[in-house]
């Protein structure tokens, strides 16, 4: 069973083709980057992969459930961090993690137990009583990514989770994710248009324009050469 599979995926807006047969896998405990420029399409993607939209073309399946099949488990199979921040900024941390587990059904001692986990994981369990508009950026993405982890999902996806952050906090964020897969099995697809936050082990999926370029490792997909010129040369842009 892989963690998710996009098969023969395909969106439009209007005359607009914004998915064109985007086909990949992603293994249990693997980390995969979505790695696009700007419009390739990768938000869209999510928002299939989220079930803010639908499409009848292609098949999503997620821990083994098919989203459109059985949309509730496979819902419930995956974290999810979007490229705009969606924390409340006047709750503590504890208490976004908590609301969000009560969505979820989780409440009194499980509720503390799992927010606690989730915090030490990325880092966090000494902010757990500051208000999130006091937090810097990097400590608001590892509260929301610690968020994410709270009811236990199988596949975490992050749309360009480190935007708007410095060099240091996109490097420091980089690393936890990769620390849960590496330490947890966490099936994780990352999106981003940074080549510098895709590690040479890691799956690679190139997008471009709607459709899929490049897919394999980092490493086998550059052979040899910097991520960043090869990006380029693929796409005829600016990463």
């Amino acid at each position: 069973m892989t963690g998710l599979t996009v098969d023969n995926l395909g969106y439009s807006y209007g005359a607009r083709r914004a998915l064109d047969a985007v086909s990949f896998e992603v293994e249990p405990g693997a980390f995969c980057a979505l790695l696009g420029p700007n419009g390739a399409g990768k938000s869209t993607l999510f928002g299939l992969l989220t079930r803010l939209f639908t499409s009848s073309e292609g098949r999503i399946e997620i821990a083994g459930h098919d989203i459109s099949r059985n949309p509730l488990a496979a819902l419930a199979s995956i974290g999810v961090v979007f490229q705009q921040s969606t924390l409340d900024l006047d709750l503590t941390v504890e208490r976004n993690l908590r609301y969000f587990a009560a969505l979820h059904g989780i409440a009194g001692a499980e509720a503390t137990r799992r927010i606690g986990e989730a915090l030490d994981r990325l880092g966090m369990a000494e902010r757990a009583k500051e208000r999130a508009r006091d937090l810097n950026g990097g400590h608001r993405r590892r509260t929301e990514i610690a968020r994410a982890l709270v009811h236990r999902p199988s596949v975490l996806l992050l749309d360009e989770p480190t935007v708007g952050l410095d060099a240091s906090a996109r490097a420091a964020i980089t690393q936890h994710v990769h620390a849960l897969c590496a330490d947890e099995g966490l099936t994780v697809l990352w999106a981003t248009h940074l080549t510098d936050e895709v590690w040479p082990d890691d799956r690679l999926v190139v997008l471009h324009r709607g459709k899929v370029l490049g897919d394999g490792t980092a490493a086998g997909l550059s052979k040899g050469r910097p991520l960043t010129e090869v990006f380029l040369e693929m796409t005829g842009g600016t990463p």
